[in-house]
């Protein structure tokens, strides 16, 4: 097995390249998987309690879907609420 000399760059171009791998991670988490967002999701992204999002749904401010006793929502009316500054 052949020897190897790592030099301080070499440890610096691989710390570069394990922060962007890591970055990359993070940002596939934070964007939703789909179309279709759950109450948590939305409260997390929204940053507003079950109380506040109940309202926009009951104001008619957010469409919503329900399946079972779970509610949906499609993330182009979460935007559509941001954008037009309805909270």
């Amino acid at each position: 097995m052949a020897t190897e000399i790592i030099t301080k760059e070499d440890l610096q171009v691989f710390k570069e390249e394990l922060l962007s791998d890591i970055r990359k991670i993070i940002d596939r988490k934070e964007q939703p998987a789909g179309e279709w967002l759950r109450s948590s999701q939305v409260r997390r992204m929204l940053n507003i309690s079950p109380n506040t999002l109940q309202a926009l749904r009951i104001s008619g401010k957010l469409n919503y879907s329900k399946v079972g006793s779970i509610f949906f929502y499609k993330l182009e009316e979460i935007r559509k609420l941001v954008e037009g500054d309805k909270l």
